[in-house]
Protein backbone atom coordinates (compact mmCIF):
# COMPACT_ATOMS: atom_id res chain seq x y z
CA UNK A 1 0.00 0.00 0.00
CA UNK A 2 1.27 3.51 -0.78
CA UNK A 3 2.39 5.58 2.15
CA UNK A 4 0.02 8.45 2.92
CA UNK A 5 2.98 10.29 4.41
CA UNK A 6 4.93 9.94 1.15
CA UNK A 7 2.01 11.33 -0.84
CA UNK A 8 1.81 14.31 1.54
CA UNK A 9 5.52 14.92 0.86
CA UNK A 10 4.88 15.68 -2.82
CA UNK A 11 6.11 19.25 -3.49
CA UNK A 12 3.83 22.01 -4.74
CA UNK A 13 4.45 23.62 -8.11
CA UNK A 14 5.44 26.87 -6.38
CA UNK A 15 7.99 25.06 -4.20
CA UNK A 16 9.68 23.66 -7.29
CA UNK A 17 9.54 26.95 -9.19
CA UNK A 18 11.29 28.75 -6.33
CA UNK A 19 14.02 26.14 -5.96
CA UNK A 20 17.48 27.54 -6.87
CA UNK A 21 18.36 24.40 -8.89
CA UNK A 22 15.69 25.43 -11.41
CA UNK A 23 17.05 28.95 -11.92
CA UNK A 24 18.91 28.09 -15.14
CA UNK A 25 15.75 26.56 -16.60
CA UNK A 26 13.57 29.50 -15.53
CA UNK A 27 15.89 31.92 -17.32
CA UNK A 28 15.40 30.18 -20.67
CA UNK A 29 11.87 28.78 -20.93
CA UNK A 30 8.41 30.35 -20.46
CA UNK A 31 6.88 29.92 -17.01
CA UNK A 32 3.78 28.21 -18.42
CA UNK A 33 5.90 25.55 -20.09
CA UNK A 34 7.95 24.93 -16.94
CA UNK A 35 4.77 24.61 -14.87
CA UNK A 36 3.54 21.94 -17.27
CA UNK A 37 6.80 20.00 -16.88
CA UNK A 38 6.64 20.28 -13.08
CA UNK A 39 3.06 19.02 -12.96
CA UNK A 40 3.97 16.07 -15.17
CA UNK A 41 6.98 15.32 -12.93
CA UNK A 42 4.89 15.54 -9.76
CA UNK A 43 2.39 13.13 -11.29
CA UNK A 44 5.23 10.78 -12.24
CA UNK A 45 6.46 10.97 -8.65
CA UNK A 46 2.91 10.23 -7.40
CA UNK A 47 2.68 7.14 -9.62
CA UNK A 48 6.06 5.94 -8.32
CA UNK A 49 4.79 6.24 -4.73
CA UNK A 50 1.56 4.43 -5.65
CA UNK A 51 3.62 1.43 -6.74
CA UNK A 52 4.86 1.12 -3.15
CA UNK A 53 7.90 3.40 -3.01
CA UNK A 54 8.42 5.63 0.02
CA UNK A 55 9.84 9.16 -0.23
CA UNK A 56 10.54 11.89 2.27
CA UNK A 57 10.06 15.54 1.28
CA UNK A 58 13.70 15.99 0.18
CA UNK A 59 13.65 12.87 -1.99
CA UNK A 60 10.35 13.90 -3.58
CA UNK A 61 11.48 17.39 -4.56
CA UNK A 62 14.81 16.02 -5.84
CA UNK A 63 12.88 13.55 -8.00
CA UNK A 64 10.65 16.30 -9.42
CA UNK A 65 13.58 18.66 -10.01
CA UNK A 66 15.55 15.95 -11.77
CA UNK A 67 12.66 15.05 -14.06
CA UNK A 68 11.91 18.72 -14.81
CA UNK A 69 15.53 19.49 -15.70
CA UNK A 70 15.61 16.37 -17.86
CA UNK A 71 12.54 17.57 -19.73
CA UNK A 72 14.19 20.95 -20.29
CA UNK A 73 17.16 19.15 -21.86
CA UNK A 74 14.82 17.28 -24.20
CA UNK A 75 13.16 20.58 -25.06
CA UNK A 76 16.52 22.21 -25.73
CA UNK A 77 17.23 19.48 -28.25
CA UNK A 78 14.01 20.39 -30.06
CA UNK A 79 14.55 24.15 -29.90
CA UNK A 80 15.72 25.48 -33.24
CA UNK A 81 19.29 26.76 -32.93
CA UNK A 82 22.51 27.01 -34.95
CA UNK A 83 24.58 23.85 -35.35
CA UNK A 84 27.93 23.03 -36.92
CA UNK A 85 27.43 20.60 -39.78
CA UNK A 86 30.40 18.22 -39.85
CA UNK A 87 28.45 15.40 -41.51
CA UNK A 88 29.97 16.01 -44.93
CA UNK A 89 26.47 16.34 -46.43
CA UNK A 90 26.32 19.77 -48.05
CA UNK A 91 22.53 19.90 -48.35
CA UNK A 92 21.41 18.17 -45.17
CA UNK A 93 17.60 18.12 -45.10
CA UNK A 94 17.47 17.69 -41.30
CA UNK A 95 19.73 20.74 -40.94
CA UNK A 96 17.77 23.05 -43.24
CA UNK A 97 19.50 22.28 -46.55
CA UNK A 98 21.37 25.20 -48.13
CA UNK A 99 22.96 27.69 -45.71
CA UNK A 100 22.07 31.20 -46.81
CA UNK A 101 24.49 33.74 -48.22
CA UNK A 102 25.40 36.66 -45.98
CA UNK A 103 23.68 39.04 -48.41
CA UNK A 104 20.48 36.99 -48.22
CA UNK A 105 20.55 37.07 -44.41
CA UNK A 106 21.06 40.84 -44.45
CA UNK A 107 18.12 41.34 -46.82
CA UNK A 108 15.90 39.14 -44.64
CA UNK A 109 16.79 41.19 -41.56
CA UNK A 110 16.17 44.43 -43.43
CA UNK A 111 12.75 43.17 -44.57
CA UNK A 112 11.69 41.89 -41.14
CA UNK A 113 9.86 45.14 -40.38
CA UNK A 114 7.86 47.13 -42.89
CA UNK A 115 9.06 46.58 -46.46
CA UNK A 116 7.78 47.53 -49.93
CA UNK A 117 6.53 44.02 -50.71
CA UNK A 118 3.84 45.29 -53.08
CA UNK A 119 4.84 48.87 -53.76
CA UNK A 120 7.20 50.60 -56.17
CA UNK A 121 8.91 53.31 -54.13
CA UNK A 122 9.83 55.27 -57.29
CA UNK A 123 6.26 55.61 -58.58
CA UNK A 124 4.53 55.32 -55.24
CA UNK A 125 2.09 52.90 -56.81
CA UNK A 126 1.26 49.29 -56.05
CA UNK A 127 3.11 46.63 -58.01
CA UNK A 128 2.93 42.84 -58.21
CA UNK A 129 4.30 40.86 -55.29
CA UNK A 130 7.84 39.68 -56.11
CA UNK A 131 7.80 41.52 -59.43
CA UNK A 132 11.53 42.34 -59.47
CA UNK A 133 12.48 38.86 -58.29
CA UNK A 134 10.62 37.28 -61.18
CA UNK A 135 12.48 39.61 -63.54
CA UNK A 136 15.81 38.52 -62.03
CA UNK A 137 14.85 34.86 -62.45
CA UNK A 138 13.92 35.55 -66.07
CA UNK A 139 17.34 37.06 -66.69
CA UNK A 140 19.07 34.23 -64.85
CA UNK A 141 17.32 31.33 -66.58
CA UNK A 142 16.27 32.68 -69.97
CA UNK A 143 12.62 31.86 -69.27
CA UNK A 144 9.77 34.20 -70.25
CA UNK A 145 8.45 34.62 -66.71
CA UNK A 146 8.56 33.18 -63.19
CA UNK A 147 6.40 32.57 -60.13
CA UNK A 148 7.30 31.60 -56.56
CA UNK A 149 5.48 29.40 -54.04
CA UNK A 150 6.51 27.99 -50.67
CA UNK A 151 8.23 24.77 -51.81
CA UNK A 152 8.73 22.55 -54.85
CA UNK A 153 5.97 20.14 -53.82
CA UNK A 154 3.56 23.10 -53.79
CA UNK A 155 4.89 24.13 -57.21
CA UNK A 156 4.16 20.66 -58.59
CA UNK A 157 0.65 20.70 -57.12
CA UNK A 158 -0.13 24.15 -58.51
CA UNK A 159 1.25 23.40 -61.97
CA UNK A 160 -0.64 20.11 -62.31
CA UNK A 161 -3.91 21.64 -61.14
CA UNK A 162 -3.67 24.74 -63.34
CA UNK A 163 -2.52 22.90 -66.45
CA UNK A 164 -4.25 19.55 -66.29
CA UNK A 165 -7.04 19.22 -63.70
CA UNK A 166 -9.41 16.55 -64.98
CA UNK A 167 -6.99 15.57 -67.73
CA UNK A 168 -4.25 12.98 -68.07
CA UNK A 169 -0.61 13.79 -67.42
CA UNK A 170 1.83 11.31 -68.94
CA UNK A 171 4.79 10.23 -66.78
CA UNK A 172 7.33 7.41 -66.89
CA UNK A 173 6.85 4.69 -64.28
CA UNK A 174 10.53 5.07 -63.42
CA UNK A 175 9.87 8.66 -62.33
CA UNK A 176 7.02 8.04 -59.87
CA UNK A 177 9.19 9.07 -56.97
CA UNK A 178 8.66 9.40 -53.24
CA UNK A 179 10.45 12.26 -51.54
CA UNK A 180 10.98 12.90 -47.83
CA UNK A 181 8.10 12.53 -45.41
CA UNK A 182 6.33 9.88 -47.48
CA UNK A 183 5.32 12.48 -50.09
CA UNK A 184 4.55 10.43 -53.22
CA UNK A 185 4.05 11.75 -56.73
CA UNK A 186 0.89 9.67 -57.43
CA UNK A 187 -0.71 11.26 -54.36
CA UNK A 188 0.21 14.72 -55.66
CA UNK A 189 -1.56 13.90 -58.93
CA UNK A 190 -4.67 12.78 -57.07
CA UNK A 191 -4.72 15.88 -54.86
CA UNK A 192 -4.26 18.22 -57.85
CA UNK A 193 -7.12 16.68 -59.81
CA UNK A 194 -4.84 15.57 -62.64
CA UNK A 195 -5.09 11.99 -63.87
CA UNK A 196 -1.90 9.93 -63.71
CA UNK A 197 -1.05 8.19 -66.99
CA UNK A 198 1.90 5.84 -66.46
CA UNK A 199 4.02 4.70 -69.40
CA UNK A 200 7.04 2.43 -69.83
CA UNK A 201 8.55 0.32 -67.10
CA UNK A 202 10.55 1.03 -63.97
CA UNK A 203 13.89 0.92 -65.80
CA UNK A 204 13.10 1.49 -69.49
CA UNK A 205 10.78 4.04 -71.06
CA UNK A 206 10.89 5.00 -74.74
CA UNK A 207 9.63 8.02 -76.65
CA UNK A 208 7.13 5.77 -78.42
CA UNK A 209 5.56 5.02 -75.01
CA UNK A 210 4.70 8.71 -74.65
CA UNK A 211 3.53 8.92 -78.27
CA UNK A 212 1.16 5.99 -77.86
CA UNK A 213 -0.27 7.39 -74.62
CA UNK A 214 -1.30 10.80 -76.02
CA UNK A 215 -5.07 11.15 -76.48
CA UNK A 216 -7.73 13.84 -76.64
CA UNK A 217 -7.72 13.90 -72.84
CA UNK A 218 -3.97 14.50 -72.47
CA UNK A 219 -3.28 17.64 -70.46
CA UNK A 220 0.52 17.51 -70.29
CA UNK A 221 3.69 15.43 -70.35
CA UNK A 222 5.88 15.62 -67.24
CA UNK A 223 9.48 14.66 -66.67
CA UNK A 224 10.39 14.20 -63.02
CA UNK A 225 14.10 14.25 -62.28
CA UNK A 226 15.09 11.55 -59.80
CA UNK A 227 17.01 13.98 -57.66
CA UNK A 228 17.28 11.79 -54.54
CA UNK A 229 18.29 8.46 -56.12
CA UNK A 230 19.73 7.21 -59.38
CA UNK A 231 19.25 4.27 -61.71
CA UNK A 232 22.10 2.42 -63.38
CA UNK A 233 22.56 -0.59 -65.61
CA UNK A 234 19.87 -1.60 -68.10
CA UNK A 235 17.99 1.71 -68.16
CA UNK A 236 16.83 4.18 -70.76
CA UNK A 237 14.46 7.13 -71.07
CA UNK A 238 14.04 10.02 -73.54
CA UNK A 239 15.67 13.31 -72.61
CA UNK A 240 13.80 16.56 -72.20
CA UNK A 241 14.61 17.67 -75.75
CA UNK A 242 12.85 14.60 -77.16
CA UNK A 243 9.81 15.16 -74.97
CA UNK A 244 9.58 18.83 -75.97
CA UNK A 245 9.76 17.92 -79.66
CA UNK A 246 6.95 15.41 -79.18
CA UNK A 247 4.92 17.95 -77.21
CA UNK A 248 5.19 20.55 -79.95
CA UNK A 249 4.31 18.00 -82.63
CA UNK A 250 1.18 16.86 -80.76
CA UNK A 251 0.32 20.23 -79.16
CA UNK A 252 0.84 18.96 -75.61
CA UNK A 253 2.65 21.14 -73.01
CA UNK A 254 5.73 19.69 -71.29
CA UNK A 255 6.48 20.14 -67.59
CA UNK A 256 10.04 19.60 -66.36
CA UNK A 257 10.17 18.95 -62.61
CA UNK A 258 13.90 19.46 -61.99
CA UNK A 259 13.78 19.29 -58.20
CA UNK A 260 17.31 20.35 -57.27
CA UNK A 261 17.51 23.54 -59.34
CA UNK A 262 21.05 23.47 -60.68
CA UNK A 263 21.98 26.97 -61.88
CA UNK A 264 25.78 26.79 -62.06
CA UNK A 265 27.86 24.35 -64.12
CA UNK A 266 28.84 21.51 -61.79
CA UNK A 267 30.77 19.43 -64.32
CA UNK A 268 34.03 21.08 -63.22
CA UNK A 269 33.47 19.42 -59.84
CA UNK A 270 32.92 16.05 -61.48
CA UNK A 271 29.17 16.23 -60.88
CA UNK A 272 26.39 15.71 -63.40
CA UNK A 273 22.96 17.24 -62.86
CA UNK A 274 20.41 18.62 -65.36
CA UNK A 275 20.46 22.40 -65.19
CA UNK A 276 17.65 24.92 -65.21
CA UNK A 277 19.19 26.65 -68.22
CA UNK A 278 19.24 23.40 -70.21
CA UNK A 279 15.59 22.83 -69.44
CA UNK A 280 14.61 26.29 -70.66
CA UNK A 281 16.84 26.01 -73.75
CA UNK A 282 15.24 22.67 -74.61
CA UNK A 283 11.88 24.44 -74.77
CA UNK A 284 10.04 23.16 -71.71
CA UNK A 285 6.75 24.96 -71.27
CA UNK A 286 7.20 24.98 -67.50
CA UNK A 287 10.21 24.10 -65.33
CA UNK A 288 10.17 23.97 -61.54
CA UNK A 289 12.77 23.53 -58.81
CA UNK A 290 13.53 24.04 -55.14
CA UNK A 291 15.00 27.25 -53.80
CA UNK A 292 16.94 25.64 -50.94
CA UNK A 293 18.94 23.05 -52.86
CA UNK A 294 21.50 23.84 -55.59
CA UNK A 295 20.01 27.31 -56.07
CA UNK A 296 21.45 28.05 -52.63
CA UNK A 297 18.57 30.09 -51.24
CA UNK A 298 15.65 29.69 -48.81
CA UNK A 299 12.90 27.09 -49.00
CA UNK A 300 10.71 27.92 -51.98
CA UNK A 301 9.24 26.41 -55.11
CA UNK A 302 10.42 28.36 -58.15
CA UNK A 303 8.38 28.02 -61.35
CA UNK A 304 9.70 29.37 -64.64
CA UNK A 305 8.39 29.04 -68.17
CA UNK A 306 6.13 30.46 -70.82
CA UNK A 307 4.34 33.64 -69.84
CA UNK A 308 0.90 32.28 -70.72
CA UNK A 309 1.28 29.49 -68.19
CA UNK A 310 2.89 31.63 -65.47
CA UNK A 311 -0.01 34.07 -65.72
CA UNK A 312 -2.43 31.16 -65.36
CA UNK A 313 -0.63 30.08 -62.19
CA UNK A 314 -0.81 33.59 -60.75
CA UNK A 315 -4.59 33.70 -61.32
CA UNK A 316 -5.13 30.26 -59.78
CA UNK A 317 -6.87 30.45 -56.35
CA UNK A 318 -4.19 28.16 -54.88
CA UNK A 319 -1.53 30.80 -55.55
CA UNK A 320 -2.74 32.93 -52.65
CA UNK A 321 -2.49 29.98 -50.27
CA UNK A 322 0.96 28.95 -51.48
CA UNK A 323 2.69 32.31 -51.76
CA UNK A 324 5.85 33.07 -49.77
CA UNK A 325 6.37 35.79 -47.18
CA UNK A 326 8.40 38.99 -47.39
CA UNK A 327 11.62 37.67 -45.82
CA UNK A 328 11.67 34.65 -48.16
CA UNK A 329 11.21 36.95 -51.13
CA UNK A 330 14.10 39.08 -49.88
CA UNK A 331 16.39 36.04 -49.62
CA UNK A 332 15.46 34.77 -53.10
CA UNK A 333 16.08 38.22 -54.56
CA UNK A 334 19.55 38.39 -52.98
CA UNK A 335 20.42 34.84 -54.07
CA UNK A 336 19.36 35.53 -57.67
CA UNK A 337 21.50 38.70 -57.67
CA UNK A 338 24.51 36.66 -56.52
CA UNK A 339 24.06 34.16 -59.35
CA UNK A 340 23.76 37.00 -61.86
CA UNK A 341 26.85 38.76 -60.45
CA UNK A 342 29.14 35.85 -61.30
CA UNK A 343 30.26 35.61 -57.66
CA UNK A 344 28.27 32.50 -56.72
CA UNK A 345 31.32 30.36 -55.83
CA UNK A 346 32.56 32.90 -53.33
CA UNK A 347 29.29 34.26 -51.93
CA UNK A 348 27.00 31.22 -51.79
CA UNK A 349 28.05 28.94 -48.88
CA UNK A 350 26.94 25.82 -50.76
CA UNK A 351 29.17 26.48 -53.77
CA UNK A 352 31.95 27.75 -51.53
CA UNK A 353 32.00 24.40 -49.73
CA UNK A 354 31.72 22.48 -52.99
CA UNK A 355 34.59 24.34 -54.64
CA UNK A 356 36.89 24.24 -51.58
CA UNK A 357 40.20 22.57 -52.61
CA UNK A 358 40.71 19.29 -50.80
CA UNK A 359 44.12 20.44 -49.51
CA UNK A 360 42.40 23.34 -47.71
CA UNK A 361 40.03 20.90 -46.04
CA UNK A 362 43.07 18.88 -44.94
CA UNK A 363 44.75 22.01 -43.59
CA UNK A 364 41.64 22.88 -41.57
CA UNK A 365 41.71 19.40 -40.02
CA UNK A 366 45.39 19.80 -39.12
CA UNK A 367 44.76 23.22 -37.58
CA UNK A 368 41.91 21.96 -35.38
CA UNK A 369 43.85 18.87 -34.31
CA UNK A 370 46.86 20.99 -33.30
CA UNK A 371 44.69 22.94 -30.83
CA UNK A 372 43.06 19.93 -29.17
CA UNK A 373 44.03 18.53 -25.77
CA UNK A 374 43.26 14.88 -26.46
CA UNK A 375 42.85 12.65 -23.36
CA UNK A 376 44.84 9.41 -23.18
CA UNK A 377 41.60 7.42 -23.31
CA UNK A 378 41.03 8.23 -26.98
CA UNK A 379 42.75 9.32 -30.16
CA UNK A 380 42.00 11.88 -32.86
CA UNK A 381 43.58 11.71 -36.29
CA UNK A 382 43.09 13.17 -39.76
CA UNK A 383 41.73 10.79 -42.39
CA UNK A 384 40.59 10.92 -46.00
CA UNK A 385 36.85 10.67 -46.56
CA UNK A 386 34.18 11.65 -49.05
CA UNK A 387 31.44 14.26 -48.84
CA UNK A 388 28.19 14.30 -50.79
CA UNK A 389 25.66 16.86 -51.97
CA UNK A 390 22.61 15.26 -50.31
CA UNK A 391 19.25 16.94 -49.84
CA UNK A 392 17.73 15.39 -52.94
CA UNK A 393 20.47 16.61 -55.29
CA UNK A 394 23.10 14.82 -57.39
CA UNK A 395 22.39 11.36 -55.90
CA UNK A 396 25.44 9.15 -55.49
CA UNK A 397 27.81 12.12 -55.57
CA UNK A 398 31.28 11.55 -54.10
CA UNK A 399 33.47 14.56 -53.29
CA UNK A 400 37.01 14.03 -51.94
CA UNK A 401 37.43 15.42 -48.44
CA UNK A 402 39.24 15.08 -45.11
CA UNK A 403 37.91 14.69 -41.61
CA UNK A 404 38.80 14.18 -37.96
CA UNK A 405 38.35 10.61 -36.76
CA UNK A 406 37.71 10.12 -33.04
CA UNK A 407 38.28 6.64 -31.60
CA UNK A 408 38.44 5.19 -28.09
CA UNK A 409 34.95 6.17 -26.95
CA UNK A 410 31.58 4.62 -27.68
CA UNK A 411 30.42 6.38 -30.83
CA UNK A 412 26.86 6.93 -29.56
CA UNK A 413 28.10 8.46 -26.30
CA UNK A 414 30.52 10.77 -28.07
CA UNK A 415 28.03 11.97 -30.69
CA UNK A 416 25.59 12.69 -27.82
CA UNK A 417 28.29 14.76 -26.10
CA UNK A 418 28.90 16.70 -29.32
CA UNK A 419 25.17 17.40 -29.70
CA UNK A 420 25.05 18.70 -26.11
CA UNK A 421 27.73 21.32 -26.82
CA UNK A 422 27.02 24.95 -27.65
CA UNK A 423 27.06 25.15 -30.57
CA UNK A 424 26.12 21.54 -31.18
CA UNK A 425 28.33 19.60 -33.60
CA UNK A 426 26.83 17.01 -35.92
CA UNK A 427 29.16 14.37 -37.36
CA UNK A 428 28.69 10.87 -38.68
CA UNK A 429 29.47 7.39 -37.40
CA UNK A 430 31.64 5.18 -39.60
CA UNK A 431 32.78 1.69 -38.50
CA UNK A 432 31.87 2.58 -34.90
CA UNK A 433 34.12 5.64 -34.96
CA UNK A 434 33.04 9.27 -35.07
CA UNK A 435 34.04 11.23 -38.17
CA UNK A 436 33.85 15.01 -38.49
CA UNK A 437 34.04 15.94 -42.18
CA UNK A 438 35.35 19.51 -42.39
CA UNK A 439 34.28 20.22 -45.97
CA UNK A 440 30.91 21.28 -44.59
CA UNK A 441 32.38 23.42 -41.82
CA UNK A 442 32.92 27.06 -42.75
CA UNK A 443 36.27 28.64 -41.92
CA UNK A 444 34.47 31.07 -39.60
CA UNK A 445 33.22 28.09 -37.53
CA UNK A 446 36.57 26.39 -36.91
CA UNK A 447 37.22 28.08 -33.56
CA UNK A 448 33.75 27.09 -32.28
CA UNK A 449 34.22 23.56 -33.62
CA UNK A 450 37.52 23.27 -31.76
CA UNK A 451 35.95 24.49 -28.50
CA UNK A 452 32.94 22.15 -28.78
CA UNK A 453 35.12 19.17 -29.71
CA UNK A 454 37.45 19.85 -26.77
CA UNK A 455 34.48 20.10 -24.41
CA UNK A 456 33.03 16.81 -25.68
CA UNK A 457 36.37 15.01 -25.33
CA UNK A 458 36.73 16.27 -21.77
CA UNK A 459 33.16 15.44 -20.79
CA UNK A 460 33.25 11.87 -22.10
CA UNK A 461 36.67 11.28 -20.55
CA UNK A 462 35.49 12.55 -17.14
CA UNK A 463 32.39 10.35 -17.28
CA UNK A 464 34.44 7.27 -18.09
CA UNK A 465 37.17 7.82 -15.48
Amino acid sequence: MPSAESLRNLPSVDDVLRHPDLASVSDVYPRQQIVEWIRASVEQCRQTILTGATMDANAAIRFVLQQTVQQSMVENGRRQQPVINATGILLHTNLGRAPLAELAVQRMQQSSGYANVEMNLYTGKRNKRGERICELLRLLTGAEDAAIVNNCAAATMLVLQAMAAGKEVIVSRGQLVEIGGGYRLPEVFAASGAILKEVGTTNRTYLRDYENAISENTGAIIRVHRSNFYQGGFVTEPDITDLVSLGKERNVPVIDDLGSGCIQDLTKFGLKEPSVGQSVAAGSDVSLFSGDKLFGGPQAGIIIGRKVWIEAFRKNPMMRALRVDKVTLAAIEATAEIHLSGQAETELPLLRMLSKPVNKVRQACDDVLAQLDVPDSCSVDVVECTSEIGGGSVPGSQIPSFGLRITGHRSDSFTAALRACSPAVLGRIHDDTVLLDLRTVDESQLAELTASLSAALSKVHDNEV
